[in-house]
């Protein structure tokens, strides 16, 4: 079965061609992706009306290079998945009225997919998939949640946040630090030059007992040293507050993660979504998961952020493991809120 994946929630337009065969893990054939980073830019974060105006113009196009790449015709698509939430809904809708159109041209199903699941799932593209059962560190944008994962749609919320995400808490630091957008990897990229013990900011809730997160005091914590700095602060003194900014962050989602584990009883770590492409959190998930010997599994570099092979992955898995019903009706909605473990 090939299955066409598009994914349209946020600011990257994703389109994807996997193929399904038994029981195998679905195998990737062909992905293209268009990034909004350079239209976003400008205002400093997403607008979500030129981010769906974009997609009206990317998803086409990107579809029929997938298709070319691939060596295939769209009469060779089994069945077109898409993006049902959650994420920005003008943006939502343009994925699922171009995935449901092309259905119908083609006389194919169609089915809507969780944003996260696929983020989820996308650990199964790499080179090294996983293997359930597993327990996984979700870090996508405004998302930082740890979850149980049994089998595909079989998710136990461990812990989450409770007000800013990770992403978030490196997009707003960043931009109290003066750096462009998007802020996570600017801020990443100037932490390499800095030192991590230059300031003592807090590690929100690292000691609470529990697995949920909190980041939005690590913020204010930021905003109060960007103040003693003042308007003149050295070029080291930013790299500093940004290399300890990172290190808190880091330090949290480690320490959370080896703590689900050892209360999940389960040696296997995932690791998906954007946040998971940040080095320092790679190198010492490593470290602490080869101290206790668990296995940890990334998506490849360039699946981290949104793209439609984890939508077209999801999709597969989900119908592999007979807990998806492929729909001929057309008529189409999305879910800008929509609870991962409310998927089954």
């Amino acid at each position: 079965m090939n299955v066409l994946g598009i994914e349209s929630s946020c600011d990257e337009t994703g389109v994807a061609l996997v193929a399904s065969k038994g029981t195998g893990v679905p195998r990737l054939l062909s992905h293209a992706l268009h990034s909004q980073i350079d239209m976003h830019q400008a205002y400093g974060g997403v607008v979500p009306e030129l981010a769906s105006r974009d997609h009206i113009r990317r998803v086409l196009p990107l579809a029929r290079q997938v298709m070319a790449e691939a060596g295939l015709g769209f009469k060779d698509v089994d069945l077109v998945a898409f993006t049902r939430g959650p994420g920005l809904a003008g943006a939502l809708l343009v994925g699922a009225g171009v995935a449901c159109a092309l259905a119908a041209a083609l006389d194919r199903p169609t089915l809507g997919v969780h944003h996260l699941e696929g983020h989820l799932l996308s650990p199964f593209l790499s080179a090294d998939p996983p293997r359930f059962p597993f327990v996984a560190l979700l870090v996508s944008g405004g998302h930082t949640q740890l979850m149980h994962v049994a089998g595909v749609g079989e998710y136990e919320m461990l812990g989450e946040t409770i007000d800013d995400a990770a992403g978030e808490a490196f997009d707003k630091s960043a931009k109290l630090l003066g750096l462009g957008y998007p802020g996570g990897p600017a801020l990443s990229r100037m932490a390499a030059f800095g030192d991590a013990t230059a300031f003592a900011l807090p590690r929100p809730v690292l000691h609470n007992g529990n697995l949920d997160f909190s980041f939005a005091g690590l913020k204010t914590a930021v905003l109060t040293q960007v103040r003693k700095l003042g308007s003149n602060v050295c070029e080291q003194d930013r790299a500093n507050l940004a290399a300890s900014t990172q290190a808190a962050i880091v330090e949290v989602l480690v320490k959370k993660s080896m703590r689900a584990l050892r209360e999940a009883g389960a040696d296997r770590l995932v690791v998906a979504g954007g946040v998971g492409a940040n080095g320092e959190l790679r190198a010492q998930l490593n470290a602490a998961c080869q101290k206790a010997r668990v296995r940890v599994h990334y998506p490849e570099l360039d699946l981290c952020t949104d793209n439609g092979a984890m939508i077209a992955m999801a999709a597969a898995m989900r119908l592999q493991a007979g807990r998806a019903v492929p729909s001929h009706d057309y008529a189409f909605d999305v879910r800008p809120r929509w609870p991962l473990q409310s998927v089954e």
